[in-house]
């Protein structure tokens, strides 16, 4: 048995794929210099840590109990993605001395640190 086709189908179907062999899709790469990954992890680094030196985030940093070398080896593991995005947030902050904004940064890095297992604040209180 078999089944009959309208011709105008079979010709539009067969039109249709020879005219969609011509738009192939292709992907274009390009090489990105390693000084240039290197030099933004590290300049995102450098924001962080110039950042976590004030004397108003290290003070709230103990009063949660978080050691800075625990901070240090968080920052060594994070992505260049999530550095940029920290540094970004950090740098948004008032420069005045906001203790709301203080706090916030704080806030965001002990849940990152919570986050990965570095440490266990938030389980600490009932």
């Amino acid at each position: 048995m078999t089944i009959k086709l309208p011709r105008g189908l079979l010709v539009a179907v067969l039109a249709s794929a020879i005219v969609n062999t011509g738009f192939v899709s292709s992907a274009q790469a390009g090489i990105v210099d390693t000084a240039v990954v290197v030099d933004t992890r590290q300049s995102s680094l450098d924001s962080i840590q110039l950042q976590l030196q004030r004397k108003e985030v290290r003070a709230q940093m103990q009063r949660f109990g978080v050691a800075p070398e625990a901070v240090e080896q968080r920052l060594a593991v994070m992505s260049d993605a999530e550095l940029q995005s920290l540094a970004g947030r950090m740098e948004e902050a008032p420069a005045g001395g906001d203790a709301l904004a203080v706090i916030g940064v704080v806030f965001l890095v002990l849940l990152i640190l919570e986050a990965v297992g570095v440490i266990d604040v938030f389980k600490k209180f009932p």
